[in-house]
């Protein structure tokens, strides 16, 4: 059942609102701007209705709030108001409002809208899963890792917590695909996918496909040391594949990794901490591949083997 969150001061409104909408959906009723935002972030909604006049803080202010918000940007918000003024109808809709219903309004008004719009949330959120998925393997795609790898830096940031990146692809996969076939080829690469996905399953974990053999891995909360075992047990398990390629170092499928762990301060840039992650890969596979080679955030070099 969808989850819609009504934030309104009047305990009358919310509670027919709540009457009309009970039958076909979840709803959570809060009182204050404050404790709507916060329900906003800790939950997950289909949509908001929102009032507009309210004391603490208006509605105009809550949702430029919500569409600000990493976690409630892709939200829709309907707003409900007894203000008539096509101005404030226009400034909410270019604040991010889906639509706006003006008090007192009908029951059968409300259902339509309410129903209209979630149509149209679960259309919209599954067009884009599909296109931040990989087809090949079904993870994450570039696209997807660009999105999501900025927030989380960002959230390391803000909350001064370790932040790991690391980079790795398929060892000498090119003789691989000129052996097998370009078919196997694809087998090995989703199956390197699904093994290593299963690690990172921790809602602030992102594991993506870079492009051809290569992947990309973002987490938060390891520190260096952590990362760099944890990471080592993610390499072991894909040559534990027993996947046959006469061509590597070990006659198994393997992968060579690269990473960097760091705790990312003012004047930090993400886009260095990546290409530190990508030397290390580099020699990864300089020291003979099938091996894990850390940068820590005490800039110390962390190696396997």
């Amino acid at each position: 059942m969808d989850k819609i969150l009504v934030i309104d001061d009047s305990p009358v409104q919310a509670d027919f609102l709540r009457s009309i909408l009970k039958d076909d959906y979840d709803i959570t009723t809060c009182q204050t701007a404050h404790d709507g935002l916060r329900a906003a972030k800790e939950e997950t909604f289909s949509l908001i209705l929102l009032d507009v006049i309210m004391p603490d803080m208006d509605g105009f202010m809550v949702l430029q709030e919500l569409k600000g918000t990493e976690l409630t940007k892709s939200i829709p918000v309907i707003l409900l108001t007894s203000l008539a003024d096509i101005q404030y109808e226009e400034r909410g809709l270019l604040l991010g409002a889906v639509d706006y219903v003006a008090k007192p309004f009908s029951p059968v008004i409300i259902k339509a809208r309410v129903n209209t719009h979630i149509q149209l949330y679960h259309y919209q959120s599954q067009f884009k899963q599909q296109a931040m998925v990989d087809d090949l393997t079904g993870i994450a795609n570039r696209r997807r890792y660009e999105d999501v790898s900025a927030a989380r830096w960002q959230e390391a940031y803000r909350f001064g917590l370790p932040f790991s990146v690391c980079m790795f692809d398929i060892d000498k996969f090119k003789l691989y695909n000129d052996t097998f076939g370009h078919p196997a080829g694809d087998q090995v690469i989703a199956a390197v996918a699904k093994t290593v996905s299963a690690y990172f399953h921790r809602a602030t974990d992102l594991f993506a496909r870079y492009g051809g053999e290569e992947f990309v891995a973002v987490f938060i909360g390891n520190t260096g040391r952590s990362a760099f075992e944890f990471m080592k047990t993610v390499r072991q398990a894909v040559e534990d594949l027993r996947i046959p390629h006469s061509a590597s170092v070990s006659q198994w499928v393997t992968v060579s990794i690269g990473g960097v762990s760091t705790v990312p301060k003012a004047g930090d840039s993400y886009d260095t901490c990546l290409k530190l992650a990508d030397t290390m890969l580099y020699d990864a596979k300089r020291f003979g591949r099938n091996r894990v080679v850390w940068f820590d955030e005490n800039k110390e070099h962390l190696r396997e083997k």
